[in-house]
């Protein structure tokens, strides 16, 4: 294990500071530190941030590994800033089983670049029929403590009420793809005159926030944790911020798309902006900024889907949703400056609880989400917030070329990640 001596970082974009890294912590911090035998990082106009945190992630491993594996999502996941990920269940097999969580999590554990959290799924086979075995993945090796069919909605009101009773025994949480499936059959982009102007057939709002509506009164009648994913129109942010009001306990997440790109984006047809849920508009955007900003929703979770080739250049009523997230998360939350201030500067104690703090408590990752400090694990990432860079899909770690914004020149880079300590990123290049 390394040590190492950053020089002048702003933790927080707080004042500067010297850091040592040592044995898996943060062993000291102050001015004028020395540390014979540590590798001396100038940090001069450098911010640190806890090690950010993905609460959805698709790692695709196993069954399709041609567009991604745990060790290619983990090296993404590093470049992005990240320390920890959580990985959605639809894989093949599906994450129904305690065996197959912990193959995820010990190729997790084998990358060794990020510590890959599994999710379980909520029913057998994602078919929504009969509840996957929740008990055993959470007393498995992988300690699984989210649950979701993301990809497919817990439809059932008494499946999904029966989850959400069984993971409040360990303080568990279903994480809820809000889509009544009824509403949304056929459906291609958000419905509005976007999609009555380009032939494709519409996924109303009402389809997202009628499942967050009944699913915030079950959570309140059980008393158990209710996980929104992807939340993106403004009527969903309301029922949150209603929910929350009456002491619900519900949280809710937002992609970095969702908070940037709008429905006028598919005209071109390209299939590499669709996406489930569907991108909204532009009042949905400013929405989701507000309530990010806010608080009604608590975090920003990627929900990268990587996606094979031909799986999305072919016609967009075949492709696949889903748009690569984890390197350029960051980069899109300072563009939205949904995270800024009255100054129009980013507010890193902001960032940091969204994207690092309170993913890790929704999580339960007690070694994740600290801010760097004596004493907490040295899990954290080093930004340059005033370089740029050029999107170029080629670049990509991911096995997968689906992200939305090739050629787009995006603010902010990570320069460095260290998980307990060590570099997992040096000088906004992976080490491992």
């Amino acid at each position: 294990m390394s040590a190492y001596l950053i020089k002048g970082v702003r933790v927080l974009g707080r004042d500067p500071v010297d850091l040592l890294l040592r044995d898996g912590v943060v062993a000291d911090a102050g001015s004028g530190l020395t540390a014979p035998g540590a590798q001396v990082l100038d940090a001069d106009g450098l911010i640190a941030l806890p090690g950010l945190v993905d609460l959805h992630t698709h790692l695709r491993e196993p069954g399709r590994e041609d567009a991604e594996t745990v060790e290619t999502g983990s090296r993404a996941a590093a470049l992005g800033g990240y320390t920890a990920v959580c990985a959605m269940a639809n894989t093949s097999p599906v994450a129904d089983t305690a065996g197959v969580v912990e193959q995820v999590w010990r190729l997790g554990r084998q990358a060794g670049l990020v510590d890959v959290q599994p999710i379980g799924a909520v029913t057998v086979g994602l078919a929504g029929e009969r509840l996957a075995e929740l008990g055993a993945m959470a007393d498995s090796a992988a300690a699984v403590r989210i649950f979701s069919d993301d990809g497919h909605c817990v439809a059932d009101p008494r499946l999904m009420r029966r989850a959400l009773e069984y993971v409040k025994a360990f303080d568990g949480v279903v994480a809820q793809h809000a889509e009544e499936p009824r509403l949304t059959e056929g459906a291609q982009m958000h419905e509005g005159e976007v999609s009555t102007r380009l032939g494709l057939t519409g996924w109303p709002a009402v389809a997202e926030e009628a499942i967050i509506a009944r699913d915030a009164l079950l959570a309140e009648h059980v008393g158990s944790r209710l996980h929104v994913c992807h939340l993106s129109t403004a009527g969903s942010v309301e029922i949150v911020r209603q929910a929350k009001a009456r002491g619900v306990r519900i949280t809710a997440e937002v992609t970095p798309h969702h908070l940037l790109l709008t429905h006028e984006a598919p005209v071109s047809y390209d299939p590499v902006f669709k996406v489930n849920p569907p991108l909204r508009t532009g009042e949905d955007v400013a929405a989701l900024r507000a309530a990010l900003a806010e608080g009604v929703i608590d975090i920003v979770a990627t929900d990268h889907a990587p996606h094979a080739v031909e799986d999305k250049e072919c016609e967009w009523a075949y492709a696949r949703p889903g748009m690569l997230g984890l390197e350029t998360a960051l980069s899109v939350v300072l563009l939205t400056t949904a995270l800024h201030d009255d100054a129009g500067v980013p507010d890193w104690e902001l960032i940091a609880e969204r994207m690092s703090r309170a993913p890790a408590r929704i999580a339960g990752l007690t070694g994740h989400g600290h801010d760097p400090a004596p004493g907490v694990p040295a899990n954290l990432t080093l930004i340059d917030p005033v370089a740029s860079r050029t999107v170029d899909p080629a670049e990509s770690a991911s096995r997968s070329r689906n992200t939305p914004y090739a050629r787009m020149v995006l603010p902010g880079q990570v320069v460095a990640t260290f998980l307990r300590g060590d570099a997992t990123v040096l000088d906004g290049k992976a080490v491992r």
